[in-house]
This record gives structure tokens, sequence and C-alpha cells, in this order.
């Protein structure tokens, strides 16, 4: 199944999914739908690509921090099977929508369970592929979720990191407003019945996430690093979906300004050494 065909149905799906609706926003402003919808395919897109390039023809993989396993979901109908590890509220909403994606493709190649990265236990060299999708922002300490990830990862298995960019302008200034600088926060986690230390958003920019994975053990795929999201909602009404991305492709391999300060996402590949 495409990335296209996929999203017509999860736009279906969201019509009877009111937290999942109020989550993606989708449905909130039908100008903005090109715009929204872009940025979710490109990044779904770019985990797909990643997965499949790795070569292997059913490689083990771990979503962590799956939140309603939409990428999980995805990959399945696409027959790759993955665990997926998640807190908080999403967890209470992914039997029914597997219940809804049945009809559409195998979900038992879907598992998910509701578990702390830092309570997992390590089976060391035992996965070809990590996903981290809006994840990283949130593990503190850093360090040691990617020695988690590191040991985790089998000798040449990849860590694929779909991320913000910490040094876009405008998410900065908008962030800073939210939280100050009150990056790293506490909270009471109901199902695991304790305090949770997570990061507030805690977003950096590439230079730094580089620092922390070579410091972790990790070699960078720079020929897989991706930049998405520069145009406003209002440039996909005036042109076409595909030349408005094309452009943006363009733009942030050509102009390093563009590139770190006013590009909204960053996608990039770690790999474990063989």
């Amino acid at each position: 199944m495409t990335v296209e065909q996929f999203f017509e149905l999860f736009l279906e799906e969201l019509k009877s999914r009111d937290k999942l609706r109020e989550y993606y926003k989708f449905h909130d402003d039908p100008a903005k739908l090109p715009f929204r919808k872009a940025y979710f395919c490109q990044r779904l897109q770019y985990v797909h690509d990643q997965v499949v390039a790795n070569g292997n023809p059913s490689p083990n993989i771990w979503d962590c921090g799956c939140g309603y396993a939409t990428t999980q979901i995805f990959l399945a109908l696409n027959g790759i099977a993955t665990r997926g590890t998640t807190l908080e509220f999403y967890f209470k909403e992914i039997p029914e929508r597997l219940d809804f994606w049945s009809k559409h493709g195998d979900m038992t190649l879907v598992q998910v369970s509701y578990e702390d990265v830092f309570d997992t236990k390590i089976n060391e060299s035992s996965e070809d592929i990590i996903i981290v999708q809006d994840t990283l922002h949130h593990l503190e300490p850093l360090q040691n979720s990617l020695s988690i990830f590191y040991k985790t990862l089998r000798p040449g298995g990849q860590l694929i990191a779909i991320e913000e960019n910490g040094n876009n302008l405008i998410q900065r200034i908008k962030l800073y407003r939210q939280r100050g600088n009150n990056r790293i926060i506490d909270y009471y986690d109901e199902g695991l019945g304790r305090t949770v230390t997570m990061g507030n958003e805690n977003i950096r920019p590439y230079q730094l996430w580089r620092a922390e994975f070579v410091k972790a053990g990790f070699e960078m795929e720079e020929d897989k690093l991706n930049y998405v999201r520069l145009f406003p909602p209002a440039f996909f009404q005036r042109k076409l979906p595909d030349e408005v991305l094309k452009r943006e492709q363009m733009l942030w391999q050509r102009y390093g300004l563009l590139r770190e300060y006013f590009f909204f996402g960053v996608n990039f590949v770690a790999r474990k050494a063989k």
C-alpha cells in the first residue's frame, strides 16, 4: 500500500476516532489539509524507504515511542512486522485501530506494549531497526536511552529518527513561550504507577543530535539526512503539492541558513558499526 492510499483510508478512520482526530488535526481546517498531509506523508515515506533500503526481507523492528501505532500499521499493510512500545493515553486507542485496519491487512504484524524504554529488558543485538519518531526529544537522560538502543541493535543495525529541527526559529519561540527553559520535567504515569522523567519538547538541531549519537558509539549516515517543511500552508493553495515539495528539497540542500533555521523537520539515520 502506498503512503497516498494509506492517507486516504486514514482520513476515513479519523472520522470515527475523536481522540485521534483531535491529535492529528487534519479535519480542523480544510485549507491546511494539503500542508499537513505533505508533512505527514513525507515522514512516513522516509521511514518506509529506510526500512526497505535496509535490505533485510524480514527485519526485527522496534518502534520506540510508537504513540497510536500509525507507522506500525502502515508498515504492516506492506507486510512488515514491528513491535512497538508506548506510554500515556495512546495505548488504549490501539485495539480499536487494529480492528479497523484488519479489513485492509494483517494486523497481527503489529505488537504494542505499555512500556518505558528505561524499563525495557535489553536483549543485546536483537533488533535490525529501531524507529524513534517524535520520541528522542522526550527521552531523558538521553545518553542512557542511546546506550539502550546501541546495545539492542545488531551490528550494522540502524536507528531511524524523525524529529523537529531544534534550530527552527519559529518553533523555538513557540516552545519558549510554552515552557520557557524548562526542558526536562517529571510527571506521574498512571499506567506505570510512578513518576517518569521526560524531555519537555526538548528538541535539538541535527548537529547536537549527531554529537550525542557519535558519543554513544553510532555512525551517522549523512547521505540519509533529510529536512522537511519550509513553506507555509498558503503555498500549497497556490501550487501543486509536488511542486512545493520538490522546491523545498532543492532549497535545503543548496542553502545552509534556510536548512538550519527555517526548515521545521529533520530526519536522519544512525548505524551501529558492524
